[in-house]
């Protein structure tokens, strides 16, 4: 499922930078996926609707085991 979730972030990694930012997987257990914002994304207001509304719908597209994705 690691893999998957890599190969997901991948997709999204590109909007990410552009904004200034990247985000870094740190570990999948049971379907949660967490996950580390960098960069601008690190201290955006907007980083949790981010994270929410766009990495954890696509990851969830793309791997429908994830649960949910939370920042560690």
């Amino acid at each position: 499922m690691r893999e998957s979730v890599e190969k997901a972030l991948e997709k999204i990694r590109p909007a990410l930078q552009a904004d200034g930012g990247d985000i870094e997987l740190i570990d999948v257990v049971e379907g949660v996926v967490k996950v580390r914002l960098t960069g601008a994304c690190g201290g955006c207001p907007m980083s949790q609707m981010t994270l929410k509304m766009g990495v954890e719908k696509i990851l969830k597209q793309h791997v429908p085991e994830v649960k949910s994705v939370e920042t560690a």
